[in-house]
């Protein structure tokens, strides 16, 4: 679930936790989050960390001696710090920091990612090379996002997920977004006018900014929405069947791109090419 919203969160966490601080140890079960990269390195992430960023969905972390870590929450991976000798579930990787407190990576179904790296090679990793723009690092016009999205045929919600036009934009903020600028997910992205693109660069912002505001007041502990099913913080997404909140239609989905789609028929049509408003 995590996407850029949440990431940026962790990123923010993990700054504040260890701003003026030395990770005394590191250490990482043998388990599938490192797909091949050497987990033995991950010990050697010990000193101060000196730059932490974040493209997309991934984080970079720069550590002293030219040591780095690409991480990826995946669907369920989290951050999370603890007092020393505090047994986490799902533990999955640890930073022991010298204040005396445990950084966790906790990830239950085991779909995130560790890279270590030289940490002047993270920016030229592969998969940080095939990112495309990132809205909140490098901002996104109407006519970026059309240069990025506008050529692809598939449909507008699949091309927005794509990583490599978009960077950290996945299915939940997609629909909010589409929600929100009134276009059908389905259209294609060639149909779609200049102010069609300015409402829907300006709803990318607005969706991120919102959800980062939630996700600040919840405070240090992050809570995706899989976790508490009871509480939906969002216009469309997950809410097949209800009223929709702007016009009172019921909310419809549908499969697209192998995830479900959420839209309002009625405040977001599916018009053809040259319909007119």
């Amino acid at each position: 679930m995590p996407e850029l919203p949440e990431v940026e969160i962790a990123r923010r966490h993990l700054a504040r936790w260890f701003r003026g601080h030395r990770v005394l140890h590191a250490e990482a079960d043998a388990t599938r989050i490192f797909r091949g990269a050497q987990r033995k390195k991950f010990s050697e992430l010990t000193g101060r960390v000196e730059s932490l960023e974040r493209r997309g969905k991934y984080l970079l972390l720069t550590f002293e001696a030219d040591r780095g870590l690409l991480a990826h929450l995946g669907m369920t991976g989290k951050f999370v710090r603890r007092p020393e000798r505090h047994t986490e579930p799902h533990s999955r990787a640890r930073f022991h920091l010298d204040d005396g407190s445990v950084i966790h990576f906790k990830d239950s179904r085991l779909f995130g990612r560790m890279e270590p790296a030289r940490a002047t090679q993270l920016h030229h990793l592969k998969a940080i090379l095939a990112l495309g723009r990132d809205p909140l690092v490098e901002g996104l016009t109407a006519e970026q996002l059309q240069e990025a999205v506008g050529r692809s045929r598939s449909e507008l919600k699949v091309a927005l997920m794509d990583q490599g036009r978009v960077a950290g934009l996945g299915n939940i903020y997609a629909a909010e977004a589409l929600f929100l600028a009134g276009l059908h997910p389905a259209r294609k992205p060639a149909t779609l006018k200049p102010e069609e693109w300015q409402r829907l660069a300006q709803a990318i912002h607005d969706v991120f900014q919102e959800a980062l505001e939630q996700a600040e007041a919840q405070g240090e502990e992050q809570v995706y929405l899989e976790e508490d099913s009871s509480q939906n913080p969002f216009r469309i997404y997950g809410r097949a069947g209800e009223p929709c909140s702007k016009c009172g239609t019921r909310v419809q989905s549908f499969t697209q791109g192998g995830r479900t789609t959420h839209f309002c028929p009625k405040c977001q049509p599916k018009r053809s090419k040259g319909s007119k408003r």
